[in-house]
């Protein structure tokens, strides 16, 4: 980090999309993400963590437009 860390809240596609946005003009490494886990839930055996999925797959670029995640 060479700079102060930029802080992001993040829950949802709009974080998400937020998030795509930011890495644009701020180096990726000043960027922290906490990330909101309060819907994450254990399903069949899975943990699933659907707004930490979701900043994943629109930062990696695979995130599906039309549904927003």
């Amino acid at each position: 980090m060479t700079s102060r860390p930029v802080v992001v809240l993040a829950g949802g596609v709009g974080a998400a999309r937020f998030l795509r946005g930011l890495v644009r003009v701020v180096p990726p490494e000043d960027i922290v993400v906490i990330g909101n886990t309060g819907d994450d839930m254990w399903w069949q055996g899975l943990y699933i963590a659907p707004d930490l999925d979701t900043v994943t797959y629109w930062l990696a670029g695979v995130a599906d437009e039309a549904r927003g995640w």
